[in-house]
Order: C-alpha cells, then structure tokens, then sequence
C-alpha cells in the first residue's frame, strides 16, 4: 500500500515539480492566445439597425486579417494629452504590460458599453495579479471631437476611476499611424463610425501580444495573456523573485462558477503531502535496508 500510494503522490508531485522549472511559455505555445485572438470577430455600429446607405461599409475579413497582422509589432513613441491636460509619450506606459482600448466619446452606446465591460475585466484581473500589475489606456479615434475634455466627461460618465487607467487624446495624423500599428480599423457611417470592438494587449517594452475581441469581454481571454505577462520570467529578475512569479503563474487558476481568478492553495497542501508519503517511503525503505543488514551480520 505505501509503495503504491507513494507512487501516485510522486508522479503527482513530480509533475507539478516541472512544471514549476520550466522556463517562461508564450501565450502562442499554451496555446491560450488561440481563444482569445480567435473569437468571432465583432464589428461594432453606433446604431444596432444600420440604416441603408451608399457609404463606405467597413470590410470585417479585411479588418480581422489587419488586427491579427499587428501581433508582435512594436509600438512607435507616440504623443498624447491626458484627459487633464497632461502632455505624456506613449513609452511612458511601457514599463510594465499594456492594454489599449480605442473608441470615441459620441458614441451613445457601443463605446460606453465596451468601456464598462473591461472595466470589469481589469477590476478581475487586477484583484489576481496586482492592482498596479498592468497599465489601461482609452484613446479616442474621432481626433476632431475626442478633445481632454470631452474624454474626462466620458470618463466621468462611464465612472472610471482606476489606477494605471488614463484617457487620451491625440491629433489626427498621429491616430492614423496609431490605428495602423495597432490594426485597429474603423469607417466612418451615417450614424457614427462602425469599429473592431478589440481590446490590444501590449507586451512591457511595446510590442502587440495579443488582440481581445468583443463587447463582451470574457474574463479567461482577457486575464490568461495579462498573467502570462505580468508572472513571466524578466532578464532583471532574482532567482527569488523568478521563483515566487511561477509560482504565482501556475498556482493563480480560473474558477468558472465565480468568473474570477483565486491563488489555488490545495496544489502546495498536494506537493507537502507527496513530498511527505515520498520520504516516508524513502525512510521506510532505508530502516528495512540496514535492519535486514544487520540481522544478517548477526547470523554471521
């Protein structure tokens, strides 16, 4: 009984021991980018009923092949204006991951929407991985309209008040190389703009990781690249801290029925108990072992 509960424990424990010595995983080997990049794509209108018209219609295949072409791209250093006032470069955010969401402060009820729903999904992610692990940036696309003013009173509206979360605005030709490095696209219509819904994960440093699509963000997709990022392994990192983030990394798990993320304690009560049973075994087996020698030593 003890060598074959020993053996489940050590397998068990054994496996959870690799997985902690592996190196760092990219979301594209987890394959956990493959849900979240892979949504159904959502093309966003300011109206639900599209009335008929000979505008332009926003291609969404065209636009789905854009947004995902942007992964791995680098970010160039942009200018903005904070909703206060503030003159910042975009740099100024890449010390740690990045999310960008685009929208524009007319919109009466896609934007507002969006904008709510990832700020639960931060307030989610955040409450697993660290209140100021992560940076969020809203920048407005319609330049003409989307003033400091006009995104401190959609912030106010939509009641974002969270740390690491500014409002920006920007002119127009900067908005256009910012929407082509992020492949975000959008089309003007009788209503408004029709939009990628798409909330861009940005790597420390600047460089895409991965698009979120949808106005209803899930929680898994938007959190698991957000902790692969913020637990990964950094060349400036002690051997402590690299240790404790993978750690956090495996131990930090999904609970459905809550739609949250909680740190799962029961993995380190299953290592401690194989770890227990492996050196009762060991110890077992080491008093059999010299018991047996000197019982024949006696014979002798």
């Amino acid at each position: 009984m003890v060598v074959q509960v020993a053996g489940y424990f050590s397998f068990k424990t054994v496996f959870w021991l690799m997985l902690l010595s592996m190196p760092f995983v990219s979301i594209a080997e987890t394959g956990v980018g493959h849900d979240a990049m892979h949504q159904p794509m959502t093309m966003q209108h300011d109206m639900h009923e599209h009335e008929p018209s000979s505008s332009p219609v926003l291609d969404e295949k065209k636009a789905l092949e854009l947004s995902q072409a942007a992964i791995g791209r680098q970010l160039n250093n942009y200018s903005f204006n904070t909703s206060d006032g503030r003159g910042v470069k975009l740099s100024d955010y890449f010390d740690k991951p990045l999310v960008i969401s685009l929208i524009y402060t007319s919109c009466y009820h896609v934007c507002p929407t969006i904008t709510r729903n990832l700020a639960d999904a931060v307030t989610k992610a955040r409450n697993a991985l660290g209140e100021v692990s992560f940076n969020v940036l809203t920048i407005g696309f319609d330049t003409p309209v989307d003033t400091p003013e006009a995104m401190a009173s959609f912030a106010n509206q939509q009641k974002i008040d969270l740390l690491k979360w500014d409002f920006l605005s920007t002119d127009a030709e900067t908005m256009q190389r910012l929407t082509r490095d992020l492949g975000f696209s959008y089309q003007r219509s009788p209503k408004g703009y029709d939009h990628m819904t798409q909330a861009t994960i940005i790597k420390t440093g600047g460089k895409v990781y991965v698009q979120v699509y949808g106005e209803q963000i899930k929680t898994q997709a938007f959190v698991e690249p957000l902790k692969q990022l913020v637990f990964g392994e950094k060349p400036e990192d002690s051997t402590v801290t690299v240790l404790t983030n993978k750690v956090k990394l495996f131990c930090t798990t999904y609970d459905p029925a809550t739609d949250s993320y909680h740190f799962d304690y029961s993995l380190f009560i299953g290592i401690f108990i194989g770890f227990t049973i492996i050196g009762g075994g060991f110890w077992y087996l080491i008093r059999e072992y010299f018991r047996n020698k000197r019982a024949g030593s006696d014979l002798t």
